[in-house]
């Protein structure tokens, strides 16, 4: 086996295998996703598919690429740092954007019977109900990060190719399963809510921080599976490289997709409300705080003081306005004076 030259960002680049199995599928997959876009497109040429959970999709698949036939592949048997970028690139990264594309949902839009019926009733079927159980779904996650790097199957993964390639598989496959119900939107029966959301991301991130600790404390090489080389870290070093790249790049993935589901809840529209949980909040502190030491009197009577409603947009309703600029007018002096409107 020739022994790949010094590892750079260059060669990184350049040193580009290729894999028919992957190829296959981002191809297929791509072109079936397209292919659905543009029935969408066609059936429906008012509301076309969103052009941004096409490129998300894409962009997913070509995440899968660039870990398995870039030089993130090329060097993933020989050193150890490598080969945990290429996991969080199969487990963290490429499974949220391809749940964000929303490739179940397409399908509905796109298809006709018997097509339609078939995946709705697999989707509504008890089996995708149970795997896609988002304490299932969790467990699997944790359970896969910890068994795939603390245990001896590490050595086992870099001995043999066919469960080396099976691994990959694995990583996509649970990280589809998890972060489907937390981040997604598909019909599968599972309508989380954003508290237990972003519950179930936190509990990740000790998981990950746990499993890098590990590997960065270990004192010698436990695996002895990579490929010999003659540049670059030591075994152990190499080692610990790769359990800070397991710690925090786990964590800075996952903070961001933290971030993301809470921006999400942030703008969630309610029925009962017609805006999110943050405006909400926002709209009745703001109507708390400028009513504070304003007389009880009935709305609209003489010499009664605007009060700002906490179900209007002030900025859209001629009352509430008048009521905060008579707060800023309390705020710089006695009615009246110093005041100035908006």
């Amino acid at each position: 086996m020739d022994t790949l030259p010094p590892f750079n960002w260059t060669q990184a680049a350049t040193s580009w295998q290729f894999a028919p199995v992957v190829t296959a599928f981002t191809v297929l997959a791509a072109a079936l996703y397209l292919w659905g876009v543009a029935r969408v497109g066609a059936r429906h040429p008012a509301r076309p598919w969103p052009l941004w959970r096409t490129l998300v999709f894409l962009l997913g698949l070509l995440v899968i690429a660039v870990a398995t036939m870039s030089g993130v592949g090329s060097y993933d048997d020989t050193l150890f740092w490598d080969h945990m970028v290429q996991h969080l690139l199969l487990l963290m990264v490429a499974p949220p954007l391809l749940v964000s594309g929303q490739p179940m949902t397409l399908l509905l839009h796109a298809s006709r019977n018997p097509v339609h019926t078939w995946a709705k009733r697999a989707l509504r079927s008890r089996l995708v109900h149970w795997v896609t159980w988002p304490l299932l779904g969790t467990a699997l996650y944790a359970a896969t990060v910890v068994g795939t790097h603390l245990t001896s199957f590490m050595s086992y993964v870099e001995s043999n190719e066919t469960v080396h390639q099976a691994e990959h598989v694995l990583f996509l496959v649970v990280g589809y399963l998890y972060f489907l119900p937390l981040i997604g939107r598909e019909p599968i029966g599972w309508r989380v809510a954003y508290p237990l959301r972003l519950f179930l991301l936190f509990l990740a991130m000790p998981v990950d921080a746990f499993t890098g600790v590990v590997l960065g404390s270990m004192t010698s090489d436990p695996f002895h599976a990579m490929e010999p080389r003659s540049w670059g870290p030591s075994p152990v070093q190499d080692l610990h490289d790769g359990g800070a790249v397991m710690w925090i790049g786990g964590a800075a993935i996952m903070l961001v997709l933290i971030l993301a589901v809470f921006f999400a809840w942030s703008r969630e529209r309610r029925p009962s409300a017609g805006m999110g949980w943050l405006e909400t909040a926002r709209r009745v502190n703001l109507a708390a705080v400028t009513s504070e030491g304003v007389p009880a009197g009935a709305p609209g009577a003489v010499g009664a003081v605007p009060v700002i409603s906490e179900f209007v947009d002030v900025d859209a309703d001629d009352a509430s306005l008048e009521a905060y600029n008579a707060y800023l007018a309390r705020l710089n002096g006695p009615a009246g004076h110093g005041g100035a409107d908006l």
